[in-house]
């Protein structure tokens, strides 16, 4: 049993070889999505493994549909939107407002993460919605056309699950 953190059962040195596990530059891709309170995703979009996650939040709120409201005009962007610590940058707060959107992004090193947890489930279970389709566990596709189609394509069969109801 090795006493020491890091150190490996028959290791003299206790020295971890190969490569660091937490390397940036992965392969792969990320899947994106907005949805709505109830977890429908409204915005779906992809990019590289090693990208960070909040350069691609302008184009996929850009991308929302137009929201059909009973009383007035139709809304074209949420009231609201909710995100985790990696999305707080001055900048995009500024484009949010900008937008008629009131940002709710927790604060790196203010705030706690854990009280975003009653908003972020929501995405979370549609997150394992689409991952309940094999394609989408692991990429296959070359393209990333065909990899967005097939995401698209799952987005659009959870709305209609949901709404044949």
């Amino acid at each position: 049993m090795c006493d020491r953190f890091g150190e490996h059962a028959g290791s003299e040195r206790g020295d971890l070889t190969g490569p660091n596990p937490v390397d940036r530059g992965k392969k792969g891709s990320k899947i994106h999505l907005i949805t709505e309170r109830t977890g429908l995703p409204l915005s779906i979009g992809i990019s590289a493994g090693d990208t960070h996650d909040s350069q691609g939040l302008e184009a996929l709120v850009r991308s929302v549909p137009p929201i059909r409201s009973r009383h007035g005009a139709r809304r074209r962007r949420p009231a609201k939107l909710h995100r985790d610590k990696g999305y707080d940058y001055g900048h995009l707060r500024r484009w949010l407002r900008s937008c008629t959107i009131t940002p709710r992004i927790a604060r790196k090193g203010i705030e706690s993460s854990q009280r975003l947890g009653r908003h972020r489930w929501t995405v979370e279970r549609t997150v394992v919605w689409l991952a309940g389709c094999r394609r989408l566990r692991r990429r296959y596709e070359r393209k990333a056309e065909h990899f967005l189609a097939l995401a698209s394509l799952a987005a659009t069969l959870i709305c209609y699950r949901r709404f044949s109801r």
